[in-house]
């Protein structure tokens, strides 16, 4: 078997039922939808339609889900984010969820709130636009020493105070940590990575996600004649949307094709390959990782929150290298106008890997609906040789 594929056979028909103490399921999708309609820059984002690479690779539709401006900024995460923070912060103050964005941000205001978190990309950014510049709240966001300074004036450009951590996003994330329990009456600590401690607030992020696969099962469904997706892929860095798409596409309840759920297909890259190794191995594994292009899935660590889930649900995890991201990244701009990143690309590259490696034992075959979401657009980076 590849070394750049595992499979995971047990998932096929494992169906997510829910967790009561999961707020994963639990809350009303309309009342979220709701609340990101008040999001400044409300828009749903489009669905590409790939048929030349779908006849390529002997599928019958490849769709990409394309989260290049969400809300204003150039990936998905602001949808967590946005979400997260809003119910962290209300939660705090003793408000309802429901609570108007104006009232939250001037009673947080008024009582010395701040916003503690850390970041590997994307994340950071989207806190701080949810907490400093719709809430009017401080923000101060650990970064590890190996990200790259284009990202760090992404990160700060939106108010936040950047503080720079020895070693990698762990570290970054025990920073933070600190930070927040030094600080417990005003300092507010939201991840998107459950860890001891801190698992509430993840599951915010889980939440916010949940509009992005309710758009693109409409998209799907239209594009295709009324049939849903068979296939999905994921970037997946600590596992908070991979989470949100296993629970999404293994809900009970939804079939596809001969009665098993969509598989899910999990992308990293080859130098943090988490996922993989803790799949390997049946339980939650730590991996030194690298420097990569794609920064955004650049950790070593699953969340907490986010492992029961990827471990059950998960069909297989597939890895990818800088160059195969950078190309995908050349590929989607070149033959089909789509500007992304390497964390988003990095999907076309896996589904490359997939039908290489593991094609038949995955089902992907001319009955196939492939759904990639591109968690990100074009950005900066060091182009790998």
């Amino acid at each position: 078997m590849s070394q750049f594929v595992h499979l995971h056979p047990s998932a096929r028909d494992w169906e997510y039922h829910g967790d009561p103490a999961n707020g994963a399921t639990s809350a009303d999708e309309s009342a979220i939808l709701a609340f990101h309609k008040t999001v400044p820059d409300y828009n749903e984002t489009p669905l590409h339609s790939l048929p030349d690479l779908a006849a390529d690779l002997g599928l019958a539709h490849v769709l990409l889900k394309d989260e290049s401006n969400r809300f204003g900024l150039p990936a998905f995460k602001i949808l967590g984010a946005s979400w997260a923070v809003h119910r962290a912060v209300s939660s705090h103050l003793g408000l309802p969820a429901d609570a108007p964005p104006a009232e939250v941000g001037g009673r947080a205001r008024h009582a010395g709130v701040r916003v503690v978190t850390a970041t590997e990309g994307n994340c950071g950014r989207a806190v701080a636009r949810a907490a400093t510049r719709h809430l009017g709240l401080p923000t101060r966001v650990y970064v590890p020493a190996l990200m790259d300074a284009a990202t760090r004036r992404r990160v700060a450009g939106e108010g936040a105070e950047v503080r720079e951590v020895e070693g990698a996003y762990d570290d970054a994330i025990r920073a933070a940590l600190a930070d927040a329990r030094a600080r417990p009456g005003d300092a507010l600590l939201v991840l998107d990575v459950g860890v001891e401690g801190c698992d509430e607030v993840p599951r915010f992020f889980v939440q916010g996600y949940g509009t992005m696969l309710a758009e693109a099962e409409r998209q799907v469904r239209a594009r295709t004649g009324g049939r849903g997706a068979t296939h999905a892929v994921v970037p997946v860095g600590a596992g908070s949307v991979g989470e949100a798409v296993a629970v999404h596409f293994k809900g009970a309840g939804r079939k596809v094709g001969s009665g098993s759920t969509a598989a899910v297909l999990a992308v990293e890259p080859t130098t943090a390959d988490c996922l993989m190794q803790s799949l390997r191995a049946g339980r939650s594994v730590s991996v030194p990782t690298e420097d990569t292009i794609m920064c955004g899935m650049n950790c070593g660590t699953l969340s907490t929150t986010a492992w029961p889930v990827l471990r059950d649900g998960v069909d297989a995890a597939v890895t990818v290298t800088d160059l195969e991201a950078h190309e995908a990244v050349e590929e989607l701009k070149t033959a089909h106008g789509i500007l992304a990143g390497p964390c988003g690309a990095a999907t076309l590259a896996a589904l490359r890997r997939a039908c290489k490696d593991a094609k038949q034992e995955l089902g992907l075959d001319g009955t196939s609906v492939v759904v990639l979401y591109c968690t990100e657009g074009q950005r900066e980076y060091s182009i790998p040789s």
